[in-house]
């Protein structure tokens, strides 16, 4: 990936291979622009056991297997994507050596970095990724770096994450219906979802942990109201099912307590020692998440009070030139809300990047026709090259095999 002549450049370069990131890339790509993506190993993505409400995708497709299509993809298409981690991202115009001293980056200001039309022209800003493996040039930045959830602090529960342990009630409520349900948390977030838990099973526990509440007087007599079993005390473990194959991968059983909290309102449960063990069929962890926005916050974009970056409805930032997509933007935790940032991101950045139509003011300011003629088409020709052989493979499938549905 290195290359001892100077940096590798790109039109676009996306930071994080998850849905968000892929699909930006996709769409660059299809357009037209040369597009990196660098994606560290591994990703929240890539851990989910089942892509759930992505319309014509099964169940049985885990986010692993989504990521390495889309991988598959974008090579197909003829973008680039390597799993390496982005350490910078700097505007070359703001580096100490912009200069020239660089390898030959030189200086750009405003006035000649946008073009009469509000596109870009040869002088558009540009942006210089430090990788662990390579230096890269880009045009246009995209992060879609995503966020973290926050882990509870139980022992062994961690370990069913995404097997009973679950951080996404939109994705994993339907999962958890009509069976014995746990939302552990303290705060507002904790105590709204344990009561939008009602909607799926009439079994709920709100598990504070042994942590003070803190919810407001009026969440607090709204969840009062609400057939909600609100336990204080200490959870000090997590269990396996037993009744799970030992040749499958572990799923939650139960949560042992510190105390005596009961019989369960529906069921009765096992005491234990001094303490109790509820059975569940699985459950929330409410304790809030990290953005991964690092990188954009040192490159100058605004952030919203919740930590993550802030963008306009066409998905930049407050940084001219620098998009974020994905959850990093909005923490929503929905593969097909990812997907859609991507590809509005991904529009709006080949409106900004393309070079035609030209501007009325471009073209009186002299571009004429015959200039025009020698810079059509204005794709780079191995990418013309990638479009030509996908055309051919589509109209012609005996080229890449039998293909359902086609004659």
């Amino acid at each position: 990936m290195t290359d001892s002549s100077g940096p590798l450049e790109y039109e676009v370069a996306v930071v994080g291979g998850g849905p968000a990131g892929m699909t930006t890339a996709l769409y660059t790509t299809r357009l037209g622009h040369r597009t990196v993506v660098f994606e560290k190993e591994g990703g929240r993505h890539t851990a989910v056991n089942h892509v759930h409400n992505l319309l014509g995708v099964s169940e049985n497709v885990s986010g692993q297997e989504l990521a390495t299509h889309a991988v598959d993809q974008l090579d197909q298409y003829g973008g680039d994507f390597y799993p390496d981690a982005v350490e910078s991202v700097t505007r070359i115009d703001d580096r100490p050596d912009a200069d020239g001293d660089d390898g030959g980056a030189a200086e750009t200001t405003d006035a000649d970095s946008e073009t009469d039309d509000g596109g870009t022209g040869p002088d558009r800003p540009r942006f210089r990724l430090e990788t662990a493996h390579a230096t890269v040039d880009a045009d246009r930045v995209v992060f879609a770096t995503g966020f973290r959830d926050r882990s509870p602090d139980v022992p062994e529960l961690e370990r069913f994450t995404g097997r009973g342990l679950h951080y996404c009630l939109h994705c994993d409520a339907y999962t958890l219906g009509d069976g014995p349900v746990f939302v552990l948390g303290h705060t507002e977030s904790a105590a709204h979802v344990a009561m939008t838990m009602l909607n799926f099973t009439p079994d709920v526990d709100l598990l504070l942990d042994d942590r003070k509440p803190e919810w407001d007087e009026e969440t607090a007599d709204q969840l009062d109201a609400h057939p909600v079993d609100r336990i204080d005390t200490a959870v000090v473990s997590a269990y396996d099912d037993e009744s799970i194959d030992e040749d499958e991968p572990p799923w939650l059983g139960g949560l042992e307590f510190a105390d005596s909290v009961g019989p369960r309102p529906t069921d009765s449960r096992t005491e234990s020692g001094d303490g109790t063990e509820r059975d569940y069929l699985g459950g929330f962890a409410m304790y809030g998440s990290v953005y991964n926005a690092g990188l954009p916050a040192d490159l100058g974009c605004d952030r919203r009070d919740d930590g993550a970056i802030a963008v306009d409805e066409r998905r930049e930032t407050s940084v001219d030139g620098v998009y974020a997509v994905g959850d990093v933007t909005h923490g929503q935790n929905q593969t097909t809300i990812a997907i859609s940032d991507g590809a509005y991101a991904g529009l709006a950045i080949h409106k900004d990047l393309r070079i035609f139509p030209k501007s009325l003011a471009d073209l009186e300011d002299g571009d004429g026709e015959t200039d025009l003629e020698q810079s059509v088409p204005a794709s780079q020709s191995d990418l013309r090259a990638r479009m030509r052989r996908v055309r051919e493979v589509d109209v012609h499938p005996g080229l890449r095999g039998p293909s359902p549905g086609r004659e």
